[in-house]
């Protein structure tokens, strides 16, 4: 999940086309947004929630869907702090009241994995289960999946405006059309997989639990600073925002400095900046290492259509990867050097990303929510 603090604010969408559905990250610096009607047609248009749900926020989108229309349109949208909320049947709530709308349908991206009927993560703010939301909301249907499955979904209707290209090769159109691997780093580290088809399917994996490799070098020294011998560490545990404060931490116990930044958006700001050594280390660090760790998926998956590296805060740093390694990092793979080439890799903003594909996973997933 992103782990930013911004909030997006409403947007109406009249005609939907593949750069709509992203529709552009509009910001409302901290406004009320004013309740709205809805206006459906009757026996032709389905109307339901879509949300995205993390450690940080939850956003939350007004669906609408006509049958033989491949792309949801968006009616309202809105991103809540989770902190701010008891519950996030409370936040459903106020949603609803502010557009004045019930919908009987959820579709819940979600990080972490459903497990015996409750969603876990150890990010979330308050328990996720799927049916005392249905009782709680009156609804009559709450379907889960993973938030990084939901975005996965989502690329699939990306504005190429709305992307940073950081390693962008000549290939053929049949490679373009190949898996697709989307990987953000936010409260936490998520990893999904677009297969080709029509329509796609989706793998979602835990793939952020993998073990973190580290170079002969600085990096064992600072991994031996972050974690006691023969202990597993996940790449999550520096390749989020959490995970960039404790490699900041690290760096700033074994230069013998104190620390200045005490969260992720102060070092990041002052490595741009190049007003804070030890930031500025953390951070190439923390761009090598999530270089070499998107390099592994594009060849575990075969990525030929693409990575994308999703979250909020790399927006913000799109100039400082660049010239970091993690290019040569992605490319650095032995023999395999050659197909890494001509695996492109795109930055994304994921905003309302995450809504759009879990949005677009019911239309195709419970084709019965058009027929009501």
């Amino acid at each position: 999940m992103r782990d930013d603090g911004n909030y997006e604010g409403f947007r109406a969408v009249r005609h939907a086309s593949a750069a709509d559905a992203l529709l552009a990250d509009v910001t409302s610096h901290g406004e009320t947004v004013s309740s709205v009607s809805v206006m459906t047609s009757p026996g032709k248009q389905d109307v339901f929630l879509a949300a995205d749900v993390g450690g940080t926020h939850a956003r939350i989108g007004l669906i609408a869907f006509q049958p033989g229309q491949g792309i949801p349109t968006t009616l309202a949208y809105h991103v809540y702090k989770c902190a701010d909320f008891a519950s996030f049947d409370a936040i459903v709530h106020a949603f609803c009241d502010a557009y004045s709308t019930k919908p009987q349908r959820l579709a819940l991206a979600c990080a972490g994995f459903l497990h015996e009927g409750e969603v876990v993560n150890n990010n979330l703010q308050w328990p996720i289960v799927p049916a005392e939301l249905e009782r709680a909301l009156a609804l009559r249907e709450v379907k889960v999946l993973n938030d990084f499955e939901a975005l996965a979904y989502g690329t699939a209707y990306l504005d190429p405006a709305s992307m940073v290209t950081l390693h962008d090769p000549r290939r053929s159109r049949q490679a373009e059309e190949g898996p697709v691997v989307v990987v953000g780093p936010g409260t936490g580290l998520g990893v999904a997989v677009r297969l080709p088809g029509a329509p796609p399917h989706v793998l979602a994996t835990e793939a952020g639990h993998i073990q973190l490799a580290a170079r002969v070098g600085r990096e064992q020294t600072v991994l031996g600073e972050l974690v006691a011998p023969d202990t597993h560490i996940p790449y999550d545990s520096v390749l989020s925002g959490p995970g960039l404060l404790r490699l900041y931490q690290a760096v700033c116990r074994l230069d013998g400095v104190p620390c200045e930044c005490d969260e992720p958006a102060a070092i990041t700001a002052a490595a741009c900046a190049n007003t804070n050594a030890q930031a500025v280390e953390a951070l190439q660090l923390f761009c090598g290492w999530l270089g070499s760790f998107a390099g592994d998926l594009a060849m575990l998956y075969g990525a030929t259509g693409g990575i994308y590296v999703a979250g909020g805060f790399l927006s913000r740093m799109t100039d400082f990867m660049a010239k970091s390694s993690f290019v040569s990092r992605f490319l650095d793979k032995g023999v395999m050097r050659p197909f890494q080439q001509t695996v492109p890799v795109h930055v994304v903003d994921h905003a309302q990303l995450g809504v759009i594909g879990a949005a677009s996973w019911l239309m195709n997933h419970a084709p019965q929510a058009s027929q009501d």
